[in-house]
C-alpha cells in the first residue's frame, strides 16, 4: 500500500504506533522528500527513508530503519532494529 503522508516533523512526546494489519515495523515504509524531525521524547514506528537528513531530538525513540542520503543525527536515543 502507497499513501502521502506529511510527516516532515513528528512533534515532541507523541507517539507513531502501527495497529490493525500493520504490526510489523520491518514492513511499513515511510518516505519524506526534505528533511525529517522526530520531536523530544517522541516515538516512531517503521523504517524512515528521507531524501536529506532525518534528526531525532533528545530522548526520541524508534522501533524500525532510519535511512538517510546525507544524515541521521541522534542525540541521547535508542533506535531498535525490527523483529524479523
Amino acid at each position: 500500500m502507497s499513501q502521502k503522508v506529511p510527516l516532515g516533523e513528528q512533534a515532541s512526546a507523541t507517539r507513531v504506533n502501527l495497529s490493525g494489519g500493520a504490526l510489523l515495523p520491518k514492513n511499513v515504509f515511510w518516505q519524506t522528500v526534505g528533511q525529517a524531525m522526530i520531536g523530544t521524547t517522541a516515538h516512531f514506528e517503521g523504517i524512515m527513508l528521507c531524501q536529506t537528513a532525518i534528526v531525532l531530538g533528545t530522548g526520541a525513540s524508534v522501533n524500525g530503519r532510519l535511512l538517510a542520503q546525507t544524515a541521521v543525527t541522534l542525540d541521547q536515543n535508542v533506535v531498535t532494529e525490527p523483529a524479523p
